[in-house]
């Protein structure tokens, strides 16, 4: 049976090599999804190493077959067997099957986990329990059991629970395993394309950005660690955080919590900067944004070595991700838009994908999974104190400490 994924396979094969050559080995990749419908991140993710996807201005087929999957979950608009059939690779009833994929023991050569979307309870601080720990740890026990370890990719925050992000990067670690995982921000375009000088020496950073918590903020703190882990030292970890909501987030704004300048230079980059009715300011008043941004989110924290950061989520004044930062002893802040090209191609996924293909096909993770660890703990750190009446949360767990590669790695062409 000539399946399109055999097809592309030829098809690659006889144009990266002459006939008489060896073709490479391709590799084997397992899914393990919550679900795989249009518009969730199986269809973002997994899909590139089915049909491959747009790099440098070519279409890049991965030399890399999926040839197994797990998924939880199967709605209405499940696609998961439409491309299991399409494509030629089998869905199986337990992770551990899909890892050894129809053999007693481990038969791919890497692992896409995706804990994203789907039916799953909240707890008591709104965040949505998805299972990316449970789905890690039955590939880890694959692992033991078997003594052979993988490369394996992890999207988003690893856990809405500390303990068991920790616990994640702590036995890939111990196991000597690449793990990568985060969000798709980092590694998108940028306008301008500019990157945070290697080791500059910063005051203060800020990410104003759209959506909601437990999903949209993880995406803007990863925008603000992304940049703020290139400082002077590396990183050292951040030692409190306090969260805002509503009217306490225009009183912190109206009483200099955090600089006028920064909030400035962000709304001056984005490209869906909302307008008032009237027309009469390009540049929104703090009036109109009031009337514009129905429940302002801000979360307020300090990092170990003392800068200063603030995100800020304002839905109805802007409808993307923008950065700005306090350089010491530069009167302008350095700024920039974290660009977000649109549906269908969404090739910013596809930019979080090609990192994941690096990784699996070198073995090499390309930036160190501490950045989403810190990450992770924020978000948690966030919805507790938003629970918790806005309290200010000391953070001494996370004092994850890690060195950014040197090399800017967002997409550029």
């Amino acid at each position: 049976m000539l399946t399109r994924r055999t097809f592309l396979g030829t098809l690659a094969a006889g144009i990266a090599a002459p006939a008489f050559a060896e073709p490479l080995a391709r590799k084997k990749l397992a899914v393990v999804t919550t679900e795989w419908r249009e518009r969730s991140h199986a269809w973002h993710m997994a899909e590139r190493f089915l049909g491959g996807y747009p790099k440098n201005g070519k279409w890049h087929r991965p030399p890399i077959d999926v040839v197994s999957a797990y998924v939880d979950q199967f709605p209405k608009n499940d696609l998961s067997r439409g491309r299991a059939k399409e494509s030629g690779f089998t869905i199986y009833k337990t992770v551990a099957e899909a890892l050894r994929n129809g053999t007693d023991k481990l038969a791919v050569d890497a692992v896409l986990i995706i804990g994203e979307h789907g039916n799953y309870p909240d707890n008591e601080f709104g965040q949505k329990k998805y299972p990316r720990y449970e789905f890690f740890k039955q590939v880890v026990d694959v692992f033991q059991k078997d003594g052979r370890t993988v490369p394996v990719f992890n999207d988003k925050h690893l856990s809405w629970k500390w303990e068991w992000a920790k616990e994640m990067v702590d036995l890939s670690r111990t196991m000597k395993f690449p793990f990568l995982a985060g969000s798709s921000l980092p590694v998108t375009w940028r306008m301008p394309a500019i990157d945070m000088p290697y080791g500059a020496e910063l005051d203060e950073v800020m990410c104003v950005a759209m959506g909601g918590v437990d999903s949209y903020d993880f995406h803007a703190l990863e925008v603000i660690q992304c940049m703020a882990e290139r400082r002077k030292g590396g990183e050292t970890g951040v030692k409190s955080l306090q969260a805002l909501r509503g009217d306490s987030v225009w009183k912190a704004m109206e009483t200099g919590e955090w600089s006028a300048k920064l909030f400035d230079a962000c709304l001056a980059r984005s490209q869906t900067l909302a307008q008032a009715p009237t027309y009469s300011h390009r540049m929104p008043t703090l009036a109109q944004m009031k009337a514009m941004v129905k429940s302002p989110i801000c979360y307020r924290f300090e990092y170990a070595d003392g800068l200063k950061a603030t995100m800020l989520l304002m839905n109805g004044l802007v409808g993307d991700f923008t950065f700005a930062a306090k350089l010491k002893d530069k009167a302008e802040p350095l700024s920039t838009l974290f660009y977000l090209p649109p549906n269908p191609n969404v090739t910013y996924s596809a930019s979080l994908m090609s990192k994941a293909e690096e990784m699996f096909l070198t073995g090499v993770a390309p930036y160190p999974v501490e950045r989403t660890l810190l990450t992770a703990g924020l978000v948690e750190a966030g919805m507790q104190s938003l629970t918790k009446d806005r309290q200010r949360l000391e953070t001494p767990h996370l004092a994850v400490k890690y060195t950014a590669p040197k090399e800017s790695l967002f997409a550029r062409e």
